[in-house]
This record gives C-alpha cells, sequence and structure tokens, in this order.
C-alpha cells in the first residue's frame, strides 16, 4: 500500500477505534451481569449475557491497545509507514475479527441479509435493549474499519513473506 495512504488511514482508523472505545467503556461502566438478566430467565440466558459481557471487555481492550499503538505511531516525528502498516494489521486481526466472530458466540454477523438494508447482525438469544444497542451500534464502526483494512486482511502478510524471500 503506498505510504501516502497509510497516514490517512492510520488517523481515521484511529478516530473509528477512540468512536468504539468511548462507547464500550460507557456501556460496561453502565451495566454488569444483574442489569441485563431478569430474574425469571433460566441458567442458559445467564450464560449468554456473561459470553456476551467477556466478549465486549475483549473487544475493548483490543481496541484500547491498538488504539495507543496508532496513537504512538502518529505521534512519532517521522511517520513509519512500516509500523504504521503492521498496527493496521493488528487492527483488522484483533479488533475486527473480535467483532465479528466472538468467542461466545452471542452474536454472529449472517452476510445474506448484508445487501437487503437490514440488520445482518444475528443474535443467539433475543438480548435486553441496552446490550442489542451496543452490538449494532458498534457493527457499523467495525464494518467500516472491515472494508477500510481489507488489504491487511491478506496481501499485507503476503507482501512481508514476499519481501522477506529477497
Amino acid at each position: 500500500m503506498s505510504s501516502i495512504n497509510v497516514k490517512p488511514l492510520s488517523e481515521s482508523t484511529r478516530d473509528k477505534l477512540k468512536e468504539a472505545i468511548t462507547a464500550l467503556e460507557t456501556f460496561l461502566n453502565h451495566y454488569a451481569l444483574p442489569q441485563l438478566v431478569n430474574e425469571n430467565q433460566g441458567e442458559e440466558e445467564q450464560l449468554y449475557y456473561k459470553g456476551l459481557l467477556s466478549d465486549l471487555r475483549h473487544l475493548l481492550v483490543f481496541s484500547e491497545v491498538t488504539y495507543e499503538k496508532l496513537g504512538i505511531v502518529l505521534r512519532r516525528p517521522q511517520f513509519d509507514s512500516d509500523s504504521a502498516e503492521r498496527t493496521l494489521y493488528d487492527v483488522y486481526h484483533q479488533c475486527v475479527n473480535a467483532y465479528f466472530y466472538p468467542k461466545n458466540e452471542s452474536y454472529s454477523e449472517d452476510g445474506r441479509y448484508a445487501y437487503t438494508g437490514q440488520e445482518a447482525i444475528r443474535f443467539r438469544y433475543v438480548p435486553s435493549r441496552p446490550a442489542r444497542e451496543i452490538v449494532l451500534y458498534l457493527s457499523k464502526i467495525f464494518e467500516e474499519l472491515r472494508e477500510d483494512l481489507a488489504y491487511y486482511e491478506n496481501d499485507y502478510m503476503t507482501q512481508r513473506r514476499m519481501q522477506g524471500q529477497k
């Protein structure tokens, strides 16, 4: 990727991560398991919310770490394209993948709905309204990041491997 494009991409990625971090922190600071689980819900629903909260906490940590890495890269006097590209690769493979492929599978993306104007996120159980809203809000941010960073899904590592073989 051209180094001319890497700095603006790093800046916009950092801005989007900041938006996601702010939303996640707000949600996780206001909601815990007792606020999300109704008394009449069974053990399976409680496990669902435990998994969802765990996935959101992991996503927050991954987002904060890569946000800080991008900040360091952007604050350097000489912009280091290689470091920025490595960090953008990390954003894709840690943050975007953590969102779209959560460990506890509380929700998943159904690609059949992506082009219909409907929400592509499908929940394993019908979540409480705040839980549903945060996941759907984040879907817009991480969908944009996925589109912006699609290059880093495969091409970045292929390019690095080829350079190492020279």
